[in-house]
């Protein structure tokens, strides 16, 4: 099931890919023909430099969209490769750029819907700017981060699921989280 607002897009404006790891959903510099909505597994958004590095530019998870910005661009502008098998809705750039243009409500959502992405990312690169393993996993798990499991959050904050799990057992000795199941904390 596609999330609002792609829900209200035709049946012929998206289709189903199931993918395997390694596989690439696009490559740099392909011209781009739609967005994307990754209903299962994780993929990685990895920018090839001028001088041949390699930039990581996003590691999506499921449950996210990615390459929004090729609605508006001529290519895609890094490559998406998949980490985990994968199940993306490939939603077409001409359907979602026509439905813009004659449907208010779905351009103020699909709007919404960015902006919040933006407040996302802005958050997520705060959290990274926290150099202490247990003051980052603090940070993260107040600002309600932790909704699957903990290799999932440790990926979203930039440290190893090893990292991540002995800053959670430091945080609930010294009395700032409490365990309340299995992947499962709050504040005290």
């Amino acid at each position: 099931m596609l999330p609002a607002p792609f829900d209200t897009l035709g049946p012929d404006d998206w289709t189903r890919r199931t993918l395997d790891k390694g596989q690439f959903v696009f490559r740099q510099g392909d011209r781009p023909n739609a967005m994307f909505f990754l209903e299962t597994g994780t993929l990685q958004l990895v920018r090839h430099t001028m001088g041949g590095d390699t930039v990581l530019v996003h590691h999506a998870i499921a449950g996210q969209t990615f390459a929004e910005a090729s609605l508006f661009s001529n290519e895609y502008h890094c490559d998406a490769v998949v980490q985990d098998s994968a199940i993306i809705a490939v939603l077409d750039k001409a359907a979602i750029l026509k439905t813009m243009a004659r449907d208010a409500a779905f351009s103020y959502a699909l709007t919404a819907h960015l902006a919040a992405q933006v407040q996302a990312y802005r958050q997520r690169i705060e959290l990274l700017a926290i150099r202490s393993a247990s003051e980052r996993v603090y940070a993260s798990v107040t600002a309600g981060l932790l909704k699957g499991n903990i290799k999932s959050l440790s990926s979203e904050i930039g440290l190893t699921h090893e990292a991540t799990y002995r800053a959670l057992a430091d945080l609930v000795a010294a009395g700032r989280l409490t365990k309340t199941g299995r992947g499962s904390y709050s504040l005290p």
